[in-house]
């Protein structure tokens, strides 16, 4: 696979987590600018948002939990040049599944649907958690003495 497809499905997902960043920050400043929330309400992190704003923030939040695994495995997929169809077919699935769950945050949030789509992005990692099984086999240090 060339470099291209293998970072493709990663520029998606970091386009989705910027989207959300941006439309989390819009309708912040805009809540705050407009009086509806104080700043002292929001001081030190505190849970006072609007409902509206909390599912983008949550959905944002989401973005920063599983997806690094998915950067930090594409990026050992790409430089142990084992990223092939399999690996990339993976990563498209998994970048899907977030974008409906981030979907399903940001409209509904019925808590099932996120729990599933949640569950099989998951489920998609699990094949690409074996290819880096093979490809920590190939590197000249095994993986166990890696660990501390």
């Amino acid at each position: 696979m060339t470099i291209r497809d293998v970072l493709l499905p990663v520029f998606v997902q970091v386009g989705l987590t910027f989207v959300l960043l941006l439309w989390m920050a819009s309708l912040r400043s805009w809540v705050t600018l407009s009086g509806v929330v104080k700043l002292h309400d929001i001081a030190l992190r505190e849970p006072n948002w609007p409902p509206g704003v909390t599912l983008i923030a949550n959905a944002f939040h989401n973005q920063l939990e599983l997806p690094i695994l998915f950067y930090a495995l594409s990026a050992l997929a790409l430089e142990t040049h084992h990223a092939g169809m399999l690996f990339v077919t993976l990563a498209w699935l998994f970048v899907i599944l977030r974008l409906i769950h981030a979907a399903i945050h940001v409209t509904t949030n019925h808590l099932r649907i996120p729990l599933h789509s949640n569950a099989a992005s998951g489920a998609a990692a699990q094949p690409r958690r074996r290819c880096a099984h093979s490809i920590g086999a190939t590197l000249r240090t095994p993986l166990h003495a890696l660990a501390v």
